[in-house]
C-alpha cells in the first residue's frame, strides 16, 4: 500500500528511504526540492497540458462533452506556462541520476514547448514517441483533423550520459523479433480501467492506460529501480511500477487523486522474481577478458586450445595471448589470422579438450560470468 506524505512531514535527512513507494501531497517543484540529489532511476511526467479551451464544448446532439477544465491545466500565458515547465524540469534533472532517463507525454498544445525547454536545460532528446490512439474522442466541431495521439519525448539527463537502461532485447523479443518501433498503438483508457467516483464521473480526466505505462517502465528500467511521477494524478505510474517490481514516489496535491491512487495501488499484486526478469543480449553481460580465464585457474600456460575440427591448433601463454607456428596475438586475432580471414569471435571458434570432448571456450567465459552475477 502506497502511504500519503504531507510535504511538510517529509525528513528526507532523517529517513533516507522514507518517501519510497509513497505519495507526497504537495506542490510538484516544493516536493521534488525535498527529495535526495541523484536518486531516482527514471521519471514518468504527465504535466498539465494547457488546453486553453474556450468555453464549454457540445457533441452534435447538444451534449457536454466531459473535457479538461480543471483548475489545475489553466495558465494565464503561454509565459506562465513555460515557467512552470522550467521550473518542474530542473527539479526533475537534479534528482535523477547521470544514468537515468525522464518520459514526458503531452498533446500539440504544451509538447513543443516541452521539448524546447529539454533541449534549453541540456536533456538529450533520445526518442519522440508517437502514441497512436485506436480509439480516440472525434472532432464534434468538425473544423480539424481528429486528434488521435499524443507524444511522448523520451530523453537522458545530459548530451554525454552513458548506461542509461534501454531492454532492448526483451523488446525486441517481444515484438516478434522485430525492432520496436517509435509509434506505439494503445486504446484510451476505458471500461473497468478507468476509475470513477460514486456519482459515475470519472475519477479524474487524464487517466492514462496501464499498458502504455508498462512499455514506459519494461522499455527503461529494471526490477529494483525507482520510478518517479511528478503529477501523480489518479496514480497509473505507481500502480503499474508495483506490479513490475519497482519502486515509485508519486507527487500530487489534489486529495481527491490521492485517495482513489492509495486505494488503487493497495489492490495490486506484484508480479514474481521468475515472471520480471527482463531478457538481455550480449552487449548487457558483463566483459570477460581471456586473461581472466588463465588468472582464475580454467586454463593454464602451455595449454593447447584447437578449432572444433581440430584443423588449427595455438598455446597458451601467460600473458593472455596465444601463439600458433611464429604468429601470436589475442584469441580473436589468431584466429583469424589462422584462418586467413579479416576477423574472427576467438570465444566461439578455439576450443579446449575437458577430457571427455571438445568445448568452446566461451563455456569458460560463461562461468565466470555465472560468478560475477552471482556477486550482483
Amino acid at each position: 500500500m502506497a502511504s500519503v506524505l504531507p510535504l511538510a512531514d517529509l525528513k528526507i535527512q532523517a529517513r533516507p528511504a522514507s518517501w519510497l513507494n509513497s505519495i507526497i501531497k504537495g506542490d510538484c517543484v516544493a516536493a521534488l526540492e525535498a527529495l535526495p540529489d541523484q536518486s531516482v532511476d527514471a521519471i514518468f511526467a504527465d504535466p498539465p497540458y494547457n488546453l486553453q479551451l474556450g468555453g464549454t464544448l457540445h457533441r452534435p446532439d447538444h451534449s457536454v462533452v466531459d473535457a479538461v477544465d480543471d483548475e489545475w491545466d489553466q495558465f494565464a500565458s503561454f509565459e506562465v506556462y513555460d515557467a512552470f515547465t522550467r521550473a518542474w524540469l530542473l527539479a526533475c534533472r537534479r534528482v535523477l541520476k547521470p544514468n537515468g532517463t525522464i518520459w514526458v507525454i503531452g498533446s500539440y498544445h504544451n509538447i513543443f514547448r516541452v521539448g524546447a525547454t529539454l533541449q534549453d536545460l541540456n536533456f538529450w532528446i533520445l526518442n519522440d514517441i508517437v502514441w497512436r490512439k485506436t480509439n480516440p474522442m472525434p472532432n464534434f466541431k468538425g473544423r480539424r483533423f481528429q486528434n488521435a495521439h499524443e507524444t511522448m519525448i523520451w530523453a537522458s539527463r545530459d548530451p554525454k550520459a552513458k548506461g542509461y537502461t534501454f531492454n532492448y532485447d526483451a523488446l525486441k523479443a517481444s515484438n516478434d523479433d522485430v525492432q520496436m518501433r517509435s509509434d506505439w498503438l494503445f486504446p484510451i483508457c476505458s471500461g473497468a480501467e478507468r476509475l470513477k467516483g460514486e456519482d459515475g464521473k470519472k475519477v479524474h480526466p487524464t487517466q492514462k492506460p496501464e499498458a502504455l505505462l508498462a512499455r514506459v517502465i519494461m522499455a527503461s528500467t529494471k526490477p529494483g529501480d525507482v520510478v518517479l511521477d511528478p503529477f501523480f494524478g489518479s496514480g497509473t505510474t505507481g500502480a503499474v511500477a508495483k506490479r513490475l517490481g519497482r519502486n515509485f514516489v508519486g507527487i500530487e496535491r489534489e486529495q481527491e487523486y490521492i485517495d482513489a491512487a492509495t486505494a488503487r495501488i493497495a489492490a495490486v499484486e506484484p508480479l514474481g522474481k521468475a515472471e520480471l526478469t527482463v531478457m538481455t543480449g550480449k552487449k548487457a553481460e558483463p566483459r570477460v577478458a581471456f586473461n581472466t580465464l588463465i588468472e582464475s585457474g580454467l586454463v593454464k600456460p602451455g595449454q593447447v586450445l584447437t578449432d572444433a575440427k581440430r584443423r588449427y591448433s595455438a598455446i597458451i601463454r601467460a600473458d593472455g595471448t596465444v601463439a600458433s607456428g611464429g604468429d601470436a596475438g589475442s584469441i580473436h586475432r589468431l584466429g583469424a589470422k589462422v584462418q586467413g580471414l579479416d576477423a574472427c569471435n576467438g570465444w566461439t571458434f578455439w576450443h579446449f579438450d575437458d577430457g571427455q570432448s571438445l568445448r568452446p571456450i566461451d563455456d569458460l567465459r560463461a562461468v565466470i560470468r555465472s560468478d560475477l552475477a552471482k556477486l550482483d
